[in-house]
């Protein structure tokens, strides 16, 4: 069993960095095409259930650290609409897209800590809370959608008509019988629109530095206080449906009033982690699936145990401290060669990949792929408008926050 284990942390681990820095490629696509897998899988005598459990764990996780990376260095459109994109883009455009990665690699981190503390609220706590939460659910996100809404700088007029469009995007999108609906929805909206952008402005990535890793420090008031804006935001979302790790990073940002990028970044890093792990744990508690991983699992352990339990908090720990490394020499490496290559042309190509997985992950007749098209044309059409009108890209989220709302509402 401990060969098993360690096998299924490695291979989880090395999936989830490919996974990780390919573009378009989300986790929760990985676990579906993984569940089809499944019976043929375990018809190995090696492999149990808890295997997979372990491997798809291990797998998220390292996602999660390694995300930051294509996210961080690509689709980084030039400084006339540097409003609405991440902070780690402004340390891209001023070369220092290595030392943005680093922050984010101290909150994840940190949110393995984190993790842990929240371990026994979860499982304590959680289910007393829950029946109660769920009965108000529409009205937390009505209330929550209304906040990130109001915490829009400057537009909130846009940043309202954007979370509508957006809202009503999704609804349609869901509703018309395709077949993996959000890969299109969510890659057009935050991927492909972004490219596109890039593209437009050929934008030029200057020349990047790459410090030691002790010179790139955060202070201890830095780190204290995005720590305690992703205890604040990030267990939430890892069991209210519609909610990202955008959103809670908002939150936990407006709360903190953090307006430092370093800080910001550490805060990005925690939360996306945090709301990963929480969510299996979530799953143990109140037997609820927030994530594409934690639903992977909930189907190969429809019941699962204490021990259980325990085996995937290890594998979170063990899986991060490995994905912490591997995404320091990854980020180095794309560090010392992003500024060769020619960003119009590499964002073309990654924008292809992403036009090829929508097709090729849609359904297979020509109705379903047409609908999958035209779902991937008009969400990058709706980002593409968000980016140029200087609003925030999380207010997108609304085409799973307005659903969301509908069906606990109606």
């Amino acid at each position: 069993m401990i060969l098993e284990f360690i096998l299924a942390i490695l291979v989880g681990v090395l999936i989830g960095t490919l996974t990780g820095i390919t573009p378009g490629i989300h986790i929760n696509l990985v676990a579906v095409i993984l569940l089809s897998f499944s019976a043929y899988l375990l018809s190995f005598s090696i492999i149990t259930p808890i295997i997979l459990v372990i491997f798809i764990v291990s797998m998220a996780i390292t996602h999660t650290f390694v995300d930051f990376i294509p996210s961080i260095f690509l689709g980084a459109p030039d400084e006339d609409t540097i409003l609405s994109i991440l902070p780690g883009h402004k340390f891209l455009l001023k070369g220092l897209g290595y030392e943005a990665i680093v922050y984010t690699l101290y909150g994840g981190l940190m949110s393995l800590i984190i993790i842990l503390i929240f371990v026994p609220i979860f499982i304590f706590i959680l289910p007393l809370l829950y029946p109660f939460i769920q009965k108000i659910m529409w009205i937390i996100l009505i209330l929550v959608s209304f906040f990130l809404i109001k915490s829009e700088p400057k537009k909130k007029f846009f940043a309202l008509i954007i979370f509508l469009l957006a809202g009503f995007l999704g609804i349609a999108s869901l509703n018309l019988n395709v077949k993996e609906p959000l890969l299109p929805l969510l890659t057009g909206l935050f991927g492909a629109s972004n490219l596109l952008i890039s593209i437009r402005q050929n934008t030029k990535i200057p020349s990047q530095k790459i410090s030691l890793l002790k010179n790139i420090k955060i202070s201890k008031n830095s780190i204290t206080r995005g720590s305690l804006a992703s205890i604040i935001s990030a267990p939430f979302t890892a069991f209210l449906p519609g909610l990202g790790a955008s959103e809670a990073a908002i939150i936990g940002q407006q709360f903190l009033k953090i307006e430092d990028n370093k800080e910001f970044l550490f805060l990005l890093g925690a939360i996306s982690t945090i709301v990963m792990g929480l969510s299996f744990v979530a799953f143990y508690s109140i037997q609820k699936t927030r994530t594409g991983a934690a639903v992977a699992v909930s189907k190969l352990l429809p019941e699962p145990t204490l021990n259980n339990l325990f085996l995937i908090i290890l594998t979170i720990i063990i899986s991060g401290l490995f994905a912490f490394q591997l995404s320091l020499h990854i980020s180095k490496f794309a560090s010392k060669n992003i500024h060769k290559i020619k960003y119009s042309k590499l964002s073309i190509i990654i924008l292809i990949v992403l036009l090829a997985i929508v097709f090729i992950f849609s359904d297979f007749t020509f109705r379903g792929k047409m609908l999958s098209l035209l779902i991937f044309i008009a969400s990058t059409s709706l980002g593409i408008f968000t980016i140029l009108s200087g609003v925030r890209r999380m207010h997108l989220m609304g085409c799973l926050l307005v659903p969301t709302i509908l069906f606990y509402l109606i």
